[in-house]
Parts: C-alpha cells; structure tokens; sequence
C-alpha cells in the first residue's frame, strides 16, 4: 500500500491493538486527527479537557489493564502539557506511548508558532523519544516506540513527528506486519544467583517479603502467593504494590516506610533476611536508608540491574523478570517453616492495629464503608495526599491492578484523569477515585470529560479545606505556621460538579455515608460526593523525614510524651 504519513499513523496503532486513544487536537497534529476520524469505529478517541487529563488518562489506562495508553497532543503547549503526565509514567514504569506534533521540517528551530522541541524537554523523563522527519521511517519508528514501552522495565515513550511528514500529499509504500508479543527475558536470570538466593532463605530463621511495583507489572500475583507460602514469611508492601499479595491475607503487615504500619516497618528492622521484590528503595520507604532493615541481609530481586545498589545496598540479587525469577525459585525452594517468627508479627499486628476517630466523619470510615460496599472488588484511584495514605491503608487490595496512584512523582491532579482512562479500560469494573479539594481543584475540569461520554466514575473529594498533607507537617514540624495552605474560600464543589453535568452529593456525618455510597454505586452516570472532614485530621501512623523506619510513631505516641 501507498500511503500518507497521518495513515501509517493510525495504521501503526491498529497493528499494536489500540482501542483507545486520549488526547487534544490542534494546528500541527490536526492531519493524523482527519484521519483518526475516519476510523472512529475501530479506534475511540477521548477529547479531554486539557492535555495533562490526556496524559493521566493514558496513564490509568495503561495500569489498570497492563496495556500501552495512547495519549496524542499538537505542537508548542499541547505537547508541553502532557510533560507532567509523561513524568508521572516515567517515575512509576508505566508503559505510555505519547505522539505529539511539531512544526514542518522547513520550519524547525526558527521560533516558530506552538514550536517547541519536545523530544529534548522529555528526555530525561521518556524510556526513549523520537523526532521523525522522514515518512519512510515513521512505521518502523512508531513499532519501536510500541516494543520500547513495554519490553524490559515498562516506560513512556515520545514520538514526534514534523506536520509534512503527516501531510496528505507526503507518501510513502506501507507494509503491515503481525506484532508478536512482549515475552520476559529470560536470559539475564543467573543460576548462580538463584543458588545463592536459595541458600539464604534456608538460612533465614525471620525472613520478610517486602513487594513492590514490578511484581504488579510483571504480573507475578500467584508466583509470588506460592514463594510467601513456600518460605513461610510475613509481607509487607509499597504504595505501587498493592494487589500484589492479597491484602486480607494473615500474613499481610501492612505498607513499609513513612505512613507505613508499625508491624510492617517494626519487623523488617527485625528480621534477619529481607527479600525485596520489584521495589526500588524508594526514600519514602526507607527512610533513613543506612539504618533501613538494618539486622537483615537483604536479597533484592529486579528486572533494572541499574536499581541494584542505588539506594540501598544489598548481600545479594537476582536480575531478571520477577515473575520468571519467582517461578525458578519456587522451583528450586523446600517448605520453610516459621512459625515462631510470624506469631512475633502477629502480636505486632494485634497491639498496633491503624486507629481513627469513631465519632466524626473521617476519611478512614468512608473508605471502610466503600470497602464493605465494593466487597473489596472496586478500581480505586487517587490523587496525593492524605486522602492517598488512607485508600493506601483502609480499602484492602486483592488482586492487582485495582489501586492506581502516583507513587514516585506525587502528582496532584493525576487521580480524575487515571480514573477516567481505568473506566475506560476495564468498563466492566466500578472505579472510584479518591481526592482531596486541593488535588481536585488542580484537575477538576476532567469531570466535564466524564460527563461528556457518561463515563460513569465515582470522584470521592475528602474536603478539609485545607492542603491537609502539608498542614499535617506544618503542624509537627513547623509550629503550626499554616503558610497558605488554607483553602477556605467560597467554591462548591456540588454546584459545579452539577454545572458540569454530573450527579453530586454532600455529606458531613458518618450516618450520611452508607446511604450516599450505596446511591452513587447504583448509578450509570459520573458522580461526585463532597465529604466535609475535619482540617486536623491526620495520617497516623508516621515517620518523620530522614528518621529510621522504626522509630514509627503515632497520635498516642505524641499524647505520652
């Protein structure tokens, strides 16, 4: 076939499987998108509210279903605003491939109008990026962005592409291929390594199994039940891992580091082999890293040979796919038996259970509530913040994919547009995302995207009328000067939540909760429910900034000294 730059594009994306792409259109991109409107029957395409909506959408699309988000924006400040987006991918290994537009060829590096060089902003926040100038390289290049994103560790990737090679008069001979499947690497996995790695779980007399994200990526949910159970071991999580351990399972603790639980961060100071999987030492997980599992040899496995040692030193490690590694291991393993061990967690667990107050609306009982409700089987979504720590802490994850957040970028505003592109992805499911009124108010336009397709999500909003995370540190660290963090001024969120077409609620007593969520869960249309807290709640329990893991305290900690 012969064919014009903007087809190969949508010919590419059909190739690879794409149902769904986000984005914006504008000036230089606006070839590819009279194509993409011939083909709105195989391909569908959500016009957000801003680029930055697009990004996120793409985004929890991506985690939500294990495939690559599209998000597509044009040249200058379209493809600028999907910077933070692409960031939050990056620093979460979330495989996004985002296709922008540029000026023509002709025109480049003259300060042309929306002229910007996209491929050297994102550079260092893209797995890979690429300008194509010339159509005979646009196919291959845009396959290889494609393979990119998803082999190895998951990432964005960017592909911009000059307005002429896009133009409809601009040819080139085009050949479909069949796109085989992203299959693990499997020769990386040293047999030495899992011999050793073998010999210190015999060894082991308190291990402790510490998940992370790429056991969510790697889809290594059951390898990873069969080695906790084979090595007989409590486990703990980060905020990227939730799901991959059953979160209701006895041998859960809980999450690791500054808002992780007391048995979680008190028993991997005391365990003598920590075996990290798919994590990367992340400073909100350790904390004081050179006091971090401090009594422990620590096995470290990961697919990122660059993330061996970066952060914390480990005795020993295994590169390598962690679903493939766990499948070796587990292979190689005897039963392990612990039982001393986990009944010394187990009393941890029992005296340090997560607290909150009984007799005002908080945050923990409305997602308690939505727990019991959703049975545990709903997509939750969130922005950052506290609102974060608790769905982190209160709404148990079973299974993975179901608890989407940015994690290492800490992106306010991300959670709307993650939960749009979950919806979308796994319409079969209910997602809720869980906000708080200054991460709303960043991105709240994407409501109006939600209402415009009756894409029905559920946007939770805990307003304290505050930047609740930040008081709470001002608060314990900065006595108490509450530099322009108050947000109590005359926006209601219901008005406009209606003004943009969707169905609102407001709540401001725990007796309210049951009967709101049980409507709003009911329901085949966008929703949102104000929840009114209190502005001093808090997240407990905490580490403080810098401190080690274990010196973990909570309210009560503080009433006592």
């Amino acid at each position: 076939m012969e064919l014009n730059g903007s087809q190969i594009v949508i010919e590419c994306l059909k190739e690879q499987g794409v149902d769904t792409v986000f984005g914006y259109p504008g000036g230089a991109i606006l070839n590819i998108y009279d194509e993409l409107y011939k083909h709105s029957d195989e391909i569908r395409h959500i016009l957000t509210s801003h680029e930055q909506g697009a990004a996120h959408a793409a985004d929890g699309y991506a985690r939500a279903t294990g495939k690559v988000g599209v998000c597509m924006a044009t040249s200058g400040p379209g493809s600028t605003n999907l910077v933070t987006g692409i960031a939050t991918a990056y620093m979460d290994s979330v495989p996004m491939v985002a296709i922008t537009a540029n000026v023509a060829v002709d025109y480049l590096g003259r300060d042309s109008f929306q002229e910007t060089d996209i491929a050297g902003i994102t550079m260092p926040i893209t797995k890979h990026n690429f300008i194509v100038k010339d159509i005979t390289k646009l196919a291959d290049t845009l396959r290889r962005a494609f393979r990119i994103a998803q082999s190895g560790r998951p990432g964005p990737v960017l592909v911009d592409i000059t307005k002429d090679v896009t133009a409809p008069s601009t040819k080139t001979k085009f050949e479909r291929v069949e796109i085989p499947p992203i299959e693990p690497s499997r020769n990386q996995i040293s047999a030495d390594d899992l011999e050793a790695a073998v010999k210190m779980i015999k060894k082991s007399k308190k291990p402790f199994v510490f998940v992370g994200g790429g056991a969510v990526i790697s889809n290594a949910y059951e390898e990873l039940k069969e080695f906790v159970e084979k090595v007989d071991a409590p486990v703990a999580d980060t905020l990227m891992g939730k799901g991959a351990f059953d979160g209701t399972d006895s041998r859960y603790t809980g999450m690791v580091g500054m808002h992780g639980t007391k048995a979680s961060n008190l028993g991997i100071t005391q365990c003598d082999l920590l075996i990290a999987i798919g994590v990367r030492f992340s400073d909100r997980v350790t904390g004081n890293a050179k006091k971090f599992a401090r009594k422990a040899k620590i096995l470290h496995i990961d697919i990122d040979p660059a993330e061996i040692n970066k952060n914390v030193s480990a005795h020993q490690w295994i590169v390598g796919d962690v679903k493939e590694v766990l499948k070796r291991l587990n292979g190689m393993l005897e039963q392990q038996d612990h039982k001393e061990w986990l009944a010394q967690i187990g009393d941890l667990k029992e005296k340090f259970p997560l607290k909150y107050r009984k007799d005002i609306l908080t945050g923990p009982y409305i997602l308690e509530k939505l727990y019991e409700l959703t049975e545990g089987k709903a997509i939750i979504s969130t922005e950052v913040g506290q609102h974060q720590m608790w769905a982190a802490q209160f709404y148990k994850y079973t299974s993975p994919r179901t608890f989407i957040t940015s994690g290492g970028l800490g992106t306010m505003g991300y959670g709307l547009g993650a939960c749009i592109g979950a919806k979308i992805g796994r319409p079969d499911q209910k997602v809720i995302n869980i906000a708080g009124d200054g991460c709303f108010r960043m991105n709240m336009n994407e409501i109006a995207t939600a209402t415009r397709y009756n894409i029905p999500i559920i946007e939770i909003i805990f307003n304290n009328r505050v930047l609740g995370m930040v008081r709470q540190w001002q608060t314990l660290f900065y006595g108490k000067r509450y530099s322009h963090t108050n947000l109590n001024d005359k926006v209601d969120f219901v008005k406009l939540a209606e003004a943009m077409g969707a169905k609102a609620y407001r709540i401001s007593k725990p007796e309210e909760v049951e009967g709101v969520l049980k409507e709003a869960l009911s329901l085949n249309e966008p929703v949102l429910i104000d929840c009114i807290i209190d502005c001093d709640e808090k997240v407990w329990p905490m580490v403080a900034p810098g401190a080690p893991i274990d010196e973990v305290f909570s309210e009560e900690d503080l009433t006592d000294k």
